[in-house]
C-alpha cells in the first residue's frame, strides 16, 4: 500500500437516513480514548459500513467485527479504497443470513488500522504522524471506541455481536464488558486468552516487521514511496499465512509441484511458495506494517479475563444467548480454546464445529456453516 492511511473527510461523517449502503463513513468521539494501560488517545475516529435500515428502536442492529487485516468492507463489490469485495459477502444482503431487509449491519473498522479509523498513519493533533508514537491498545480500548460509535448511532443494544478470531476477541470482550448491551453472540475461531504459542507466532512476524531497515522505529510514513518496510510485512504475511490454512490442505493444492516452469534447483519456486508470495504482495499493497504490529500486540494481550479473577470468572459475567464454533483443521487457534468458551459461558451450549479443511481461514471460507449459525442465533 501507500505509506499514508485513507484521507479521512473534514466531518465525522455520521450514519443519515436514506444513505446508500456499503459507503464507508466515519465518527469521530468527541473526547479522548482513555486507554486501559494507561494515558488516552485524542481525535480518535472509527470507519464503519452499513447495510439495511436501522428499526426505530434500535433492536434489529447487528455488529460485525473483522480480523487482523480485515476492514469496515465486510458486503459488497470492490470500489474505491476497498480493493476487493466484501470479506464476509456471502453473509450480508437481501435473503442472505444477515438479511439486510430486516436487520441493520454495522461493521467497523478497528481502532489501530489502516482503513480509515485513527491509527499509526492517522495525524496527532499536531499534525504529525502517529508512527512509532502510537500508543499501545488492548481489546479493551476497540470496543470502547465502538460502544461510542453505538451511541451515535442510536444503539443502545446489539440484537447480534459476531466476529471471527480478532474479530471474536472483541465480540467476547463486548459480551463481558457490556453484557447489557450484547442480547446474541457469535464467536468464531477464538480463544479466552491468547496463548504461548500465538504470542511466539506473533513475535516473529513482530520481528520481521521492525527488523527490516525501512522500519525506523514505526516513523516512515512520510518517507519516499516504497521505503517503508514493505519486505518485513511481506515476510510476517507469509508466516501468518502457513498458520491460517492447514498442512492438509497445502498438501492437496500444491504438493511438491513446482511453479509454471520454474525450476527449484535453478532458483525457481515451488507453488506453496507462489502462493505465500502472493499473498504477501497483496497484503503490502493495502495494509500498513505499522497497524499490524499495533493490532498484533492488542492481539497478544487478550485475555478476558485480566483483572476480572480469572478466566471463568469473567465468562460468567456474559447474558447473551452464545453460541461458540471452531474450525476441525484450524491449528493456530485449535478447537480446545473454542470448547473453554462453550464451557465456561452460562448461555452458551455444545461447542459447534465448522468442517473445513481450509484451516483457520474456514470461518471466513464455510459461510454456508457460518450462515446457519446465525441463523440459529437470530431466528
Amino acid at each position: 500500500m501507500t505509506d499514508t492511511a485513507v484521507p479521512l473527510p473534514p466531518a465525522s461523517g455520521a450514519w443519515r437516513e436514506g444513505d446508500p449502503p456499503g459507503r464507508r463513513r466515519w465518527h469521530a468521539r468527541e473526547r479522548p480514548l482513555p486507554l486501559e494501560s494507561g494515558g488516552e488517545l485524542p481525535g480518535v475516529r472509527v470507519a464503519y459500513e452499513t447495510w439495511g435500515r436501522l428499526a426505530p428502536d434500535g433492536s434489529n442492529a447487528v455488529l460485525v467485527l473483522h480480523a487482523l487485516t480485515g476492514d469496515s468492507h465486510a458486503a459488497g463489490p470492490a470500489e474505491p479504497g476497498h480493493p476487493t469485495p466484501g470479506w464476509w459477502d456471502g453473509l450480508i444482503g437481501p435473503g442472505a443470513a444477515l438479511d439486510t431487509g430486516r436487520w441493520f449491519v454495522v461493521a467497523p473498522n478497528v481502532v489501530g488500522g489502516c482503513q480509515g479509523s485513527t491509527g499509526p498513519s492517522s495525524l496527532r493533533p499536531d499534525g504529525r504522524r502517529w508512527g512509532g508514537a502510537f500508543p499501545y491498545l488492548t481489546q479493551r480500548d476497540q470496543i470502547a471506541a465502538e460502544a461510542d460509535l453505538a451511541d451515535a448511532l442510536g444503539i443502545g443494544r446489539w440484537a447480534l455481536v459476531v466476529g471471527g478470531s480478532m474479530g471474536g476477541m472483541r465480540a467476547l470482550e463486548w459480551a463481558v464488558s457490556y453484557p447489557e448491551r450484547t442480547r446474541s453472540l457469535l464467536l468464531l475461531a477464538c480463544p479466552p486468552a491468547a496463548s504461548a504459542e500465538q504470542i511466539a507466532w506473533a513475535n516473529v512476524q513482530l520481528h520481521a516487521i521492525r527488523d527490516d531497515p525501512h522500519w525506523r522505529g514505526g516513523d516512515y510514513h512520510d518517507a519516499a514511496p516504497g521505503q517503508g518496510p514493505h519486505a518485513g510485512l511481506g515476510l510476517a504475511r507469509r508466516l501468518a499465512h502457513v498458520t491460517y490454512r492447514s498442512e492438509r490442505e497445502l498438501t492437496v493444492r500444491f504438493g511438491r509441484s513446482p511453479q509454471e516452469a520454474e525450476d527449484p534447483s535453478r532458483g525457481g519456486r515451488y507453488q506453496v511458495e507462489s502462493y505465500l508470495d502472493h499473498h504477501a504482495a497483496k497484503l503490502v499493497q493495502r495494509f500498513d506494517a505499522a497497524s499490524y504490529v499495533v493490532l498484533t500486540q492488542a492481539m497478544n494481550s487478550h485475555d478476558v479475563g485480566r483483572g476480572r479473577g480469572g478466566i471463568a470468572s469473567a465468562l460468567r459475567r456474559v447474558t447473551a444467548d452464545t453460541l461458540v464454533a471452531g474450525v476441525s483443521s484450524d491449528r493456530l487457534y485449535p478447537l480446545p480454546q473454542q470448547h473453554a468458551l462453550a464451557s465456561g459461558i452460562p448461555a452458551a451450549d455444545r461447542l459447534r464445529v465448522i468442517d473445513s479443511p481450509h484451516g483457520h481461514d474456514g470461518f471466513l471460507i464455510a459461510t454456508d456453516q457460518v450462515a446457519a449459525l446465525v441463523r440459529e442465533l437470530l431466528g
